[in-house]
């Protein structure tokens, strides 16, 4: 019996120490957690360091200086007072009602000095009447059109403040690499202004488009890019991964009115020519002269000359003491190439010229006889 007594105390105090030992345990068991919930944040701060990217830097960057463009122009247009389709038809147009009418439009844009110049494209703010800008913060201010370019689809805004103003580089040093990132930023379809821009990310997926001209708008030399850009991004910058501005976001390739991954933006260099003349005269000077008169190259003509396409300008008229009789033009002499690019027809020799100024070089090569000649021809001017 007492043999029984001892096993059972032994037992009990088995238990007993037992019960001590697992809380024990589990007081050691929250000093850990305690230990580790101490270290977490550093590990949360490692995790969110790892988030960050050349991209997400490079758009924390931009976001200040990207605006909304708020537009108001004014419209004339004809207008039945009866809404009678027979109206025109018994009175003619000449006595339909002319008026007035404001239309708003907003687009995208963003600043490139502190002292507040702001790049955006001429179809958003070429004709406005009157012009507000929206910033990232909710701010709105007034803005001033110093100036327009219908020919590159470039207009430069001012809005003045007493404080500098954030801003974006143009990357100058280098073009654009086809395949690196490209960052798009703006406000699609007018929907957040005075708020963040939106921000998509695509690659260059070419370099030295050349587009359909579309109201004397010439879009050549462009920046492809998958990147999608919607309508009311016009204007804001196309950005790469340092955060310089490569181009100028300006039109899409679309068959619905939304993005399908194929946009295009005025490159930086041609940017900045235009952007500084807008600046310091307020117009971009194009009154040059050459003295050529000529067409498209029939293919008729093609096949007299000799030549497989019909591809070219045929000069008509070369006139006396201009330009072109001092660079060496003659007659039936078919323009082929202007600085190295393919001339095609004569709407798309305008738009080549229109990289020039009056006083310039414009390098060209033409056929003649069979045989290949290239021309230097320096641009007269109108201007007296």
């Amino acid at each position: 019996m007492m043999r029984l007594r001892s096993v059972l105390f032994i037992a009990v105090i088995f238990v007993v120490l037992g019960c001590d030992q697992q809380v024990q345990s589990q007081t050691q068991s929250k000093d850990s957690f305690r230990s580790e919930s101490q270290v977490l944040p550093n590990i949360q701060d490692s995790i969110m360091e790892g988030r960050k990217t050349a991209i997400t830097r490079a758009v924390e960057r931009a976001t200040p200086a990207v605006v909304s463009v708020n537009v108001i122009q004014t419209q004339r247009v004809q207008v039945n007072p009866y809404q009678d389709p027979f109206y025109d038809f018994f009175f003619g147009r000449q006595r339909a009602n002319v008026m007035d009418r404001e239309v708003q439009s907003m687009g995208s844009g963003f600043l490139i000095s502190e002292d507040g110049y702001i790049v955006t494209n001429d179809h958003v703010a070429g004709g406005a009447s009157k012009i507000t800008i929206a910033f990232a913060d909710g701010k709105t201010l007034p803005a001033t059109l110093i100036g327009s370019d219908q020919g590159t689809d470039l207009a430069l805004l001012k809005v003045e403040s007493d404080q500098p103003f954030p801003h974006l580089t143009f990357e100058l040093a280098e073009g654009p690499i086809v395949g690196e990132w490209s960052i798009a930023l703006g406000n699609p379809f007018g929907l957040f202004e005075a708020s963040d821009p939106t921000v998509t990310v695509g690659v260059v997926s070419a370099t030295g488009r050349d587009l359909q001209p579309q109201d004397n708008r010439y879009y050549l030399d462009m920046i492809q890019t998958d990147a999608s850009i919607n309508r009311g991004n016009s204007g804001g910058p196309l950005l790469n991964a340092m955060g310089n501005v490569i181009g100028v976001n300006t039109a899409i390739f679309t068959e619905s009115g939304g993005s399908v991954g194929i946009g295009f933006a005025v490159p930086a260099e041609k940017a900045v020519r235009v952007l500084e003349e807008l600046r310091d005269n307020g117009f971009v000077d194009r009154a040059y002269f050459t003295g050529l008169r000529g067409r498209t190259l029939p293919a008729l003509w093609a096949q007299q000359l000799g030549l497989a396409e019909a591809k070219g300008v045929v000069v008509e008229n070369v006139d006396p003491g201009s330009p072109a009789e001092d660079a060496g033009f003659k007659p039936y002499d078919v323009i082929l190439k202007v600085a190295g690019e393919d001339v095609d027809d004569q709407t798309e020799f305008v738009g080549r010229l229109f990289e020039y100024r009056p006083g310039d070089l414009v390098p060209m090569v033409v056929v003649r006889e069979g045989k290949m000649i290239p021309i230097n021809m320096k641009l007269g001017t109108q201007r007296e």
